[in-house]
């Protein structure tokens, strides 16, 4: 076992893992951040990222000591301190962006990562952000709309799908 320290939303944390550890399970089993889910282990659904220095990583596919030091947001760190959501979470909310919700913690950070990266993305540009996560749910069309909304752009202009 290897004591790991790392700021986890804004604040220090500190907790014990063996070396074959996953960021995912640490987070999950170590920190008891249950927001990020495990989907697939196998880092082809998307529902474990988390962001790691900045940068969107599914964090199955990291072990723990990787993130030594590192700064980490996981969905527990999206909303305000008061519970405000953030703007991509408001938007999913409002846009109806989720629907069984396993999915959406992944999907969240994906997209707050994209707008991040792309603060005006066309939907073309969403959809190619999101081929890293699957949703069974949804069709992805209100999953769009959010992010695009999120944005600050007309939802309008989407094309009905």
């Amino acid at each position: 076992m290897t004591t790991l320290t790392m700021n986890v939303n804004g604040k220090t944390r500190t907790g014990d893992a063996e070396g074959r550890t996953l960021l995912v399970q640490f987070l999950r089993d170590e920190l008891e951040l249950t927001g990020t889910h495990v989907g697939c282990d196998t880092s082809q659904c998307g529902a474990c990222v988390v962001h790691v220095n900045g940068k969107a990583v599914k964090s199955c596919t990291m072990f723990a000591h990787e993130a030594d030091g590192a700064e980490i947001v996981t969905i527990e760190g999206q909303a305000a301190e008061d519970g405000t959501l953030s703007t991509v979470q408001a938007a999913f909310q409002e846009h109806h962006g989720l629907q069984c919700g396993f999915c959406t913690p992944g999907m969240v950070m994906s997209a707050t990562a994209l707008l991040k990266e792309n603060p005006k993305p066309t939907e073309a540009e969403i959809r190619h952000y999101l081929e890293g996560n699957i949703c069974r749910c949804t069709g992805y069309h209100n999953i769009i709309k959010s992010i695009f909304a999120a944005s600050g752009q007309d939802v309008g202009t989407i094309a009905a799908e």
